[in-house]
């Protein structure tokens, strides 16, 4: 079993929530989405593991267990190239659950028309295989749901 935390501070919407067809309808996999805290923050691990792969606004980090964890922090934002992140972790570093990996402000990206709300999702994980999938007010180490 796999428990997933909240990346960041928000309310926790799950993925019908989100406004992009790929990830509101499970495609990517299934999960939830967090509309995050307005304001200055940064985005942690949602898992301990391997980053596989970092962008400025997303990341994949797979536990020694093979279960890989998407954080997209908002949408549409690999059009802003960067700008608005500040990666405080390389791909390919180890981390712990809870360890800064990129800090942001959602609010900014809203001001520039985009949507803050960001998913967290299971890679290639099976609809029935999450349990206790959050609902509500999160915060950063909260448990978001758990995967086996």
């Amino acid at each position: 079993m796999t428990t997933v935390l909240a990346p960041m501070e928000g309310t926790a919407v799950g993925l019908a929530a989100v406004p992009d067809p790929v990830f509101s309808a499970g495609m990517v996999g299934p999960g939830t989405a967090i509309d995050p805290l307005r304001g200055p923050g940064k985005a942690v691990a949602p898992i301990a593991g391997k980053i596989m792969k970092l962008h400025p606004h997303a990341y994949v980090i797979v536990g020694d267990d093979g279960k890989g964890v998407l954080v997209h922090l908002g949408i549409d934002t690999v059009q802003l190239k960067g700008a608005g992140f500040q990666l405080l972790a390389a791909e390919g570093d180890r981390v712990s659950a809870g360890q800064p990996v990129v800090a942001w402000d959602p609010s900014a990206i809203e001001a520039g028309g985009r949507s803050p709300v960001c998913p967290v999702v299971a890679l290639d994980a099976l609809s029935g295989e999450l349990t206790g999938v959050a609902e509500g007010s999160v915060h950063v180490g909260d448990e978001l749901f758990r995967w086996g």
